[in-house]
């Protein structure tokens, strides 16, 4: 993939991103369009139900292309919100042109929608309908206003009111230990930190009362 020319990769992101709709947006071969049709009929039942809060004309679909830790290239896919979308390509742009490691990024129906599997997959996303860890409110991911990133090693960790620990994926709890150093690691500060505060995002690593270190919500 490294060695397509950006001018390839820009026909080709934008022909993914244009099949079955009206008009896309590009820039510099990262694309936000409406959602095809195709995408929309994976996410029946899985990422999408019908509801009245949000339906498919508040919604986007977005290609960006992002490096692994070895820095190898890769396409990513997500559905985000309209209000978001093209603050959404611009950071994913800038991280792919400083090699900001994010090592998955497909649509969480690949997984069933299932919040845990896809966390432990380490796989980056953003809407799916559902409702908050361990609440009755719907999620800020329900209205595509949510980004969590490389979830495996940035896990939702808060102590309980008994003592005990709930950390989620739950095969990520030796990455509730932020004093270490590891590959995919969310700090506060850092690249992705910058770009999504500047852009009017707050970061689940910042909050008192719990830490989800994936977690960027767009402040509202």
């Amino acid at each position: 993939m490294k060695y397509i020319s950006r001018f390839v990769l820009c026909l080709l992101f934008c022909s993914l991103g244009m099949r079955g709709q009206n008009h896309s947006h590009s820039a510099d071969g990262f694309v936000w369009s409406e959602i095809p049709d195709s995408v929309w009929q994976l996410m029946q039942g899985k990422s999408y139900c019908d509801n009245q809060y949000v339906g498919r004309k508040d919604l986007c679909y977005v290609r960006v292309l992002h490096c692994d830790h070895e820095g190898r290239t890769h396409s990513g896919e997500m559905v985000v919100s309209k209000k978001i979308a093209e603050r959404v390509v611009e950071i994913f742009r800038i991280l792919y042109e400083e090699k900001y490691p994010i090592e998955r990024m497909v649509l969480p129906d690949v997984y069933g929608a299932d919040d845990e599997k896809q966390m432990q997959a380490n796989n980056t996303s953003c809407f799916c309908y559902r409702k908050m860890t361990g609440g009755k409110m719907l999620s800020k991911h329900a209205r595509g206003l949510a980004i969590d990133i490389n979830p495996l090693y940035n896990p939702y960790c808060k102590v309980r009111r008994d003592g005990t620990r709930l950390v989620k994926p739950a095969n990520a709890v030796p990455y509730c230990d932020r004093r270490k150093s590891f590959p995919y690691m969310v700090k506060r500060h850092d690249l992705a930190y910058k770009l999504f505060t500047e852009r009017g995002f707050v970061w689940g690593g910042d909050w008192k009362s719990l830490k989800d270190y994936q977690h960027f919500e767009l402040k509202e």
